[in-house]
């Protein structure tokens, strides 16, 4: 008897990305804004991003020390893998291209100044009456309600208004803002988180809303734990020697011979772990007055002069073969080269390579946003300024050459 032939396999379809169904119009420029955007365009969201012809585009794209003509590494950064048309929003032919495209797309996201998006009329009763399930995300620095809406805001400012410079630095130096822009850029997480949570709404409800995030609200929300001891028990929140945790001891740098590393016990079985490796296993012993979390607060300024003094007596090789396997939490503090090529960043993906007109090879950080296998292939790179105007009206609107070229004659695309 014989069996018939068995039919091959066909290839299982390509995997989409989860957001291959979204389509972001995005007024954005400089950090902030195109930071959030980023994480969405990785994730696969078409994001077209709208650039002002007549003030030569994002600003971002001028952003010194790497950068040549319209084009500087500080934009290819933020703004991989995004469309970029260049449409004057203040002619009335720009203006409808603008409301021809918020018909055929889901959201629209912009930073700016918080009185901005509804004197341009980029709000949600803006443009509800041309798509009303559009969601219109808004990354002000100060939102868009309250006394300071009108006031540009920037990191550099909101890290001294929200108090986070008062808590960085040592003990009697001058205040300090961390080496980057984290109120930018938790900033553009919270608008991507934001704008997410507003189209799975309206995709639920079929009306769209107005995301009203601010860098003021991200900033003042991040003090986190010290302003909850604060307005709770009057916590007055102080700098600490060597970026040592407020409560938890030991957990800061400590200088080896060579350099430094950063030892943290977190949890009471890390300190019962390093006191033995430290050749004083009586403070991890019953009774002992740094046996416990707060003794060990309590008794601060004995034991962290006797931790430097032990740690100053190895290099940071020899405290990182010994604490590491003993499941310590410990790490060398690196510079921003060393980093970029610990082994683990290379096992994580974290360094990617895209092709530009302008720069050759461009290696930047990759997102650390995972849903699902990430594509093959080479990251795509940033647009060149106004790169894809005409093939998004082509694509997404259906323009022919004729209306495209009627609208340049208007001055839709600047001059």
């Amino acid at each position: 008897m014989t069996t018939a032939p068995t039919a091959p396999t066909a290839p299982p379809p390509p995997a989409r990305r989860p957001l291959d169904d979204v389509r972001v119009i995005a007024v954005e420029q400089y950090g902030a804004g195109p930071f959030g955007t980023w994480h969405l365009a990785e994730l696969g969201a078409e994001i077209i991003k709208i650039e002002e012809p007549r003030s030569g585009g994002d600003v971002g794209r001028y952003v010194p020390p790497y950068q040549d003509g319209e084009d500087s590494l500080f934009f290819e950064t933020f703004n991989r893998g995004k469309r970029s048309v260049g449409l004057d929003l203040t002619t009335p032919s720009g203006r409808a291209v603008f409301e021809d495209l918020v018909r055929h797309s889901d959201a629209v996201y912009s930073n700016l100044r918080g009185d901005v998006p509804a004197r341009i009329g980029i709000t949600h009763a803006d443009l509800r009456h041309l798509n009303p399930a559009v969601v219109c995300c808004s990354l002000t620095g100060f939102g868009m309600t309250g006394p300071r809406s009108r006031q540009p805001g920037y990191d550099y400012v909101l890290q001294g208004l929200a108090g986070w410079m008062d808590l960085t630095g040592e003990p009697g130096g001058p205040p300090a803002k961390s080496g980057l822009s984290l109120v930018d850029y938790s900033g553009g997480y919270v608008a991507a988180v934001a704008l997410l949570a507003g189209l799975h709404a309206a995709r639920r409800d079929g009306v769209g809303c107005d995301c009203d995030v601010s860098l003021y609200d991200t900033a003042v929300s991040m003090l986190t734990y010290p302003a909850t001891w604060h307005l709770t028990a009057g916590y007055a929140p102080v700098r600490t020697r060597h970026s040592a945790h407020p409560s938890l001891v030991p957990f800061q740098a400590f200088r080896a011979r060579d350099g430094w590393l950063v030892v943290g016990c977190a949890k009471e079985k890390f300190w019962r772990r390093l006191a033995p490796l430290l050749g004083h296993p009586e403070w991890a012993e019953p009774g002992h007055p740094y046996a416990g979390f707060a003794g060990r607060r309590e008794h601060r300024d004995k034991l962290v002069p006797e931790l430097e003094e032990l740690f100053a007596a190895r290099t940071v090789a020899e405290w990182l073969a010994v604490l590491t396997p003993a499941g310590v939490p410990c790490a060398p503090v690196h510079t921003v080269a060393e980093a970029l090529a610990d082994p683990h960043t290379a096992a994580r993906g974290l360094v990617t390579e895209s092709a530009h007109p302008r720069f050759g090879t461009v290696r930047a950080p990759a997102s650390p946003v995972r849903v699902g296998p990430r594509p093959d292939g080479p990251a795509p790179r940033a647009p060149r300024r106004g790169e894809h105007t005409d093939a998004v009206l082509r694509d997404v609107l259906g323009y022919d050459d004729a209306r495209i070229a009627a609208l340049r004659a208007t001055g839709a695309f600047g001059v």
